[in-house]
């Protein structure tokens, strides 16, 4: 065995220090917890703006589920009527506190009121389809109408206040 005396001219780093160099990612710049800081407000800020424009209906922050001409005459048509599936979820909460009643024949009303109204928004979902569809065709004659009955029916059961983007329209408003 031979041995070498001229050595490697370094020290042997430390064993955190090595790691640490193989820690960090050649793609990513090394970044102070003030730049992180910086960007994480920066970027909350981002989300904060871009939800306020979707709720507004600014087409650019919406996704591609709800762009389009056609998207936006179905919200508008739905905003501008009113419908049985918008007060479902406040009938449920009824129907909730009236079961809790130890009357059988209460709790038998409220189940019977709660599949009443479940039956109705299921019928005016179905007419509110088919009429989209009908004013889509006439309307919009290249556009494709698949998926915008289903749109128009699950944004009417949705109650007013709570529907995003926010309605553009107010009740009675005629829709062109």
């Amino acid at each position: 065995m031979t041995t070498d005396s001229t050595g490697k001219g370094r020290p042997t780093p430390k064993r955190k220090d090595a790691q640490a160099k193989v820690k960090v990612s050649s793609l990513s710049p090394v970044v102070t917890k003030e730049q992180k800081r910086a960007q994480k407000l920066a970027s909350r800020q981002d989300r904060v703006n871009s939800r306020a424009a979707y709720l507004r209906g600014d087409e650019s922050a919406m996704p591609l589920r709800d762009r389009g001409p056609e998207r936006r005459f179905v919200r508008n048509y739905v905003d501008a009527r009113r419908s049985i599936g918008e007060y479902f979820l406040p009938i449920i909460f009824i129907v909730l506190v009236l079961t809790l009643i130890q009357v059988p024949a209460v709790q038998f009303a409220a189940i019977a009121l709660m599949y009443a109204v479940l039956l109705v928004a299921i019928i005016d979902g179905v007419f509110l389809g088919r009429k989209i569809k009908r004013i889509i065709n006439s309307k919009y004659p290249t556009s494709s109408t698949k998926g915008l009955a289903m749109y128009a029916w699950l944004r009417s059961t949705q109650m007013r206040r709570l529907r995003a983007p926010h309605p553009q329209t107010k009740v009675g408003d005629v829709v062109n």
